[in-house]
């Protein structure tokens, strides 16, 4: 690396890299004083870009806050850093504040990578969004059920089961959508609005797929009605369930279960037998891809059933991986990887543009080279078995057809 390269960049915007990438690789000032030999207040002033700073001390940073120096030389889009906010009298420590920072730094990276992608490729993101939704001074239950109609309507979705709900939200709204394997498995989902960027949300991958779905539907009713406002989503671990929160986790049961359709189709099955029987639940759970929890306690407040059967099931010991197993449902329908689908065709675009280097396409994929050569060939192969729907149609039918 040439000492030219630094003299043309912004030294502070440098100093903020440098802070951010030291603070998320968990080192103090005085431990990179350390790597530098320098003293602390050397490294205030170039955090601060007071002080110019030399090749070898970049390269020296670099290697020690685990980056590339090319990530700290090119130009890269300036976001605010994340701030994710407990919602309510959620009671933690400070070591699970540790614990959960290093996913919000992960998540911030990914969607600043995600922008970055975009600006290499000029393909800016279409966010289709709606404006935010006003329900101060409406019954909690009844605002989220008229947003989650509207929002249905809006996404042409009518009153059925929602097929992969991750799609729908990356393609038809735009929302930037990471899966990350946060531990411990009570934090579900991480919700963030930024001006540039816009609504990103982070989903515990390491859940099974219809608690993934609601995470999802819980965290976009937040998008939809407290959008300036991030929040962490942690399950059942609330003295007192905030207002916000009991909004979100009704619009969640109102857009993955909508009243006309499940009310619809629970009466059609009623109609056919004497009695409905747990499996009954547990096939109509998975049909609308949500656990047989959130199904029988939809069904208990739309007053289809008694109140109190999901309690019930639960002191009689009901296993429900068990029953599943037993009925043969198959897997709920998921896109499962780390990364939206848009961003890995945007960094394979980038990389056969030549736009990017293999090392720089190994690191937006967050894989080795060889992994990285097998992604992006497996993405060519889906576009090219793909191609043939965007083929042009004649439509002139001045022509007579023989049948």
């Amino acid at each position: 690396m040439e000492e030219n390269i630094l003299d043309k960049l912004d030294m502070r915007k440098l100093g903020r890299e440098l802070q951010l990438a030291r603070t998320k690789r968990g080192l103090t000032q005085a431990d990179a004083a350390q790597i530098l030999d320098v003293a602390r207040t050397t490294i205030t002033a170039i955090e601060k870009g007071e002080r110019r700073l030399k090749a070898d001390e970049l390269i020296k940073l670099a290697r020690a806050y685990g980056r590339q120096v090319t990530d700290f030389v090119r130009q890269r889009p300036q976001i605010e850093p994340f701030q994710v906010q407990f919602r309510g009298p959620y009671l933690r420590d400070e070591d699970e504040d540790s614990e959960i920072s290093k996913y919000i730094d992960q998540l911030e990276e990914f969607s600043r990578d995600y922008l970055e992608l975009e600006q290499i490729t000029n393909s800016p993101l279409v966010k289709k969004y709606p404006n935010e939704y006003t329900i101060d001074g409406i019954r909690v239950d009844l605002a989220a059920e008229d947003v989650a109609n509207q929002e249905r309507k809006r996404l042409g979705l009518g009153d059925g089961p929602i097929p992969i709900l991750r799609d729908i939200l990356e393609q038809d709204v735009g929302l930037r959508i990471f899966y990350l394997p946060i531990k411990p498995s009570k934090y579900s989902a991480m919700y963030l609005y930024d001006h540039e960027l816009g609504g990103c949300i982070g989903i515990n991958l390491l859940h099974p797929e219809e608690r993934r779905r609601w995470s999802l539907a819980h965290d976009y009713g937040h998008f939809l009605a407290h959008r300036y406002k991030p929040t962490m989503f942690v399950i059942n671990n609330y003295q007192r369930v905030p207002q916000s929160e009991q909004f979100a986790d009704y619009f969640a049961a109102c857009f993955l279960m909508p009243n006309s359709g499940l009310t619809m189709r629970f009466n059609d099955l009623r109609k056919t037998k004497e009695k409905i029987v747990v499996a009954d639940l547990c096939m109509l759970a998975n049909f609308y891809g949500v656990s047989v929890e959130a199904l029988t306690l939809r069904l208990e407040d739309l007053k289809l059933i008694p109140t109190g059967i999901w309690d019930k099931l639960q002191q009689g010991g009901f296993k429900v991986r068990e029953a599943q197993a037993q009925l043969g449902l198959g897997e709920i329908p998921s896109q499962d990887s780390q990364l939206p689908i848009r961003y890995q065709n945007l960094a394979v675009l980038a990389f056969e543009q030549g736009l990017i280097t293999e090392g720089q396409f190994s690191h937006y994929l967050r894989t080795d080279r060889l992994s990285a050569r097998s992604i992006a060939e497996n993405l060519r192969r889906q576009r090219s078995q793909t191609s043939g729907i965007n083929s042009e149609i004649d439509l002139d039918l001045t022509e007579s057809i023989n049948i």
